[in-house]
């Protein structure tokens, strides 16, 4: 039987500042994705679709008031450009006011086959682009970048490393912080006594189920007191 060829998640990042979003997928289990082909990122430079022998992107905003706006214009190139190529399932636009970042949005996009992100900068983009091409707004955090690429790479990692075979041991994404809606618990690894500060004795005994229960408890004991907000149940399952 012939094997069935695995078709990689793209990626599509339109920005600005191509280098400053480069890095971090040159390096560790990102660029490990890339290599093995389970991942495609395409990173593109808006400034290819200015209209002007100067590359703006950018203008001043209609009635006045501080900053720049990204133009409308070379935005709508690029996506049209790029939907001749694929019909994407989301395009997405990193901006402070989008719906918060977590695990749970993070799994349902590592179940695309493919997605635009669009890095917003100065004072956002003409909101023609968010009422006309944007599918999805994101924000990681209430506060305000310079620009949107740090963002767009903390969604990539957070997305690209639960595709399956990205990390070798696949049980180790699924036992991560909140994917249970709960904070990791703690963990160690050797020495087992380090000048006096000891390993819980549990964790040497070699019972896995006194193990589960005992990191389950330290779970719920770490939520409730770091994140109450996510903390919902304190009693054993």
């Amino acid at each position: 039987m012939k094997k069935k060829k695995h078709i990689p998640l793209h990626i599509d990042i339109i920005t600005v500042l191509p280098k400053l979003i480069e890095s971090p997928f040159e390096h560790s289990i990102v660029k490990r994705a890339i290599d093995k082909k389970l991942v495609k990122v395409n990173i593109i430079n808006l400034r290819d679709y200015a209209s002007d022998k100067y590359k703006h992107v950018d203008d001043y905003m209609y009635g006045g008031g501080a900053g720049m706006v990204m133009m409308i214009e070379p935005i709508a190139k690029c996506i049209e450009a790029l939907k001749k190529k694929r019909t994407y399932d989301e395009i997405i636009y990193m901006s402070p006011d989008g719906e918060l970042f977590d695990q749970k949005m993070a799994n349902n996009i590592s179940l695309l086959k493919n997605f635009i992100i669009l890095c917003g900068h100065y004072k956002g983009v003409d909101e023609r682009v968010r009422e006309h091409f944007i599918t999805k707004e994101i924000s990681i955090g209430d506060y305000v970048l310079s620009g949107g690429e740090l963002a767009a790479a903390v969604v990539c990692d957070a997305v690209i490393r639960l595709i399956p075979g990205v990390i070798s041991d696949e049980t180790s994404a699924l036992t991560d912080s909140f994917q249970d809606g709960l904070i990791s618990p703690p963990a160690y690894t050797r020495p087992a006594d380090f000048k006096g500060m000891k390993v819980p004795d549990i964790l040497l005994s070699g019972n896995t189920k006194n193990i589960e229960e005992w990191r389950h408890e330290k779970s719920l004991e770490r939520t409730e007191k770091r994140r109450p907000d996510l903390f919902k149940d304190t009693s054993p399952r």
